[in-house]
């Protein structure tokens, strides 16, 4: 207990409680999505499980540093609507594409001047569009579902306003509570087992790679592993960035047809594990990634009982935690977009056509997004230097 005070355990559990909570609910969406069963699905948690927990482990064991990684939450929210009608070879395909040109970017140094080509705003516009559906589901379920939702959206509201950190698991329990004394949750679905992820071969359809992994590739750099190495930066811990994004997607890219979409660096969850909190001596706070490390393994171990956790649960609880999860990011993501007065325009846009759902030539609408809005930018960018 010496080498590992209470303190960093406690930072660590709740970096990897909050992690799932958040987000275990749309991962589970993206690959029901693709047609995957019950199995496949827990296949893929623990296969995701022990890839975070490997690669949080190697990152801060090596560097003494708190690298913590995660899933792409706002990448998964995007193959929820990517990945509908497509199979499960198709949707390997996509992250075994989406992946390489992660480890390329490592590799040749491009990441940040590749942030640069597409500007910001429309980034964010995107992101806010492929989103937006979550946040709508969320409120939309109150209306057949009053006593389960309401009762998730009161308690992350109180929480929100006492103690934010903890919000989202909070609404997490009181809707588990509801569901179990409302006789909701279906317990002969629940049960305790580790399931062996399986191999899928990919296959690769171009129309596929351009609609779902380009854009689930920008959303993944630009809005997990910017702020992740932002959030390392800002809490003190210099970190060689093209080599971490080489680990992670590497990492990600070998382990893709076993079901893990991405690897990325943390932000959010990182900031539990960099904080004083942590431990009261900045050099030691890389002991709480490493416990959160130990608990990414135990839950991949278990992926198969989170799997079961969520398809015994009803449909509404699923869809009221992964908007009350998403509402930070769908927000902030919206103030980035409209920030700027001279790109609002092409923002808006960009929002509009990726929210929209449009399919052009077998293209989805994020990518058509990023198109009409990077139209009207330079446009309207090349009328005002006239």
């Amino acid at each position: 207990m010496r080498a590992f005070p209470f303190s960093t355990l406690l930072a660590g559990f709740v970096a990897v409680l909050v992690g799932y909570a958040s987000s275990a609910a749309i991962i589970w969406q993206a690959a029901a999505a693709a047609g995957a069963d019950a199995r496949t699905i827990a296949g893929w948690m623990t296969a995701l499980g022990l890839a975070m927990g490997v690669s949080t482990l190697i990152l801060t064991l090596w560097r003494k540093v708190p690298v913590l990684t995660a899933w792409s939450t706002p990448g998964a929210a995007l193959l929820v609507t990517g990945l509908q009608g497509v199979t499960l070879n198709q949707a390997v395909g996509i992250f075994i594409f989406a992946n390489a040109l992660i480890v390329l970017c490592g590799l040749t140094g491009l990441f940040a001047r590749l942030m640069k080509i597409i500007p910001h705003s429309l980034a964010a516009a995107m992101l806010a569009g492929i989103l937006l559906r979550f946040g709508l589901q969320a409120f939309t379920s109150l209306q057949d579902n009053i006593l389960l939702c309401g009762s998730m959206l009161t308690t992350w509201l109180m929480f929100k306003a006492l103690t934010p950190r903890y919000a989202v698991v909070a609404a997490l329990l009181a809707g588990s509570a509801v569901a179990i004394l409302s006789g909701e949750l279906h317990c002969d679905m629940l049960h305790l087992t580790f399931v062996m992820p399986r191999y899928i071969a990919p296959e690769f359809t171009p129309s596929l790679l351009l609609s779902v992994g380009l854009p689930f590739f920008l959303v993944t750099m630009a809005s997990q592993n910017a702020p992740g190495i932002a959030t390392l930066k800002a809490a003190g811990y210099p970190a060689p960035v093209s080599l971490l994004i080489v680990i992670t997607g590497g990492i990600a890219l070998a382990f893709s047809p076993f079901g893990v979409y991405s690897i990325c660096i943390a932000a959010i969850t990182a900031a539990i594990c960099q904080s004083p909190e942590a431990h009261p001596q900045a050099d030691q706070r890389w002991k709480a990634a490493v416990a959160a490390g130990g608990f990414y393994l135990l839950a991949g171990i278990f992926g198969g009982s989170i799997t079961s956790l969520m398809a015994a649960l009803p449909i509404a609880w699923i869809q009221m935690l992964a908007g009350l999860a998403l509402l930070g990011t769908i927000s902030g993501s919206l103030v980035q977009a409209l920030a700027k007065e001279n790109e609002r325009d092409a923002a808006i846009v960009t929002f509009l056509v990726t929210a929209s759902g449009l399919t052009l030539a077998g293209v989805g609408s994020a990518f058509w997004g990023l198109v009409a809005g990077g139209i009207c930018f330079s446009v309207l960018s090349f009328s005002r230097r006239a």
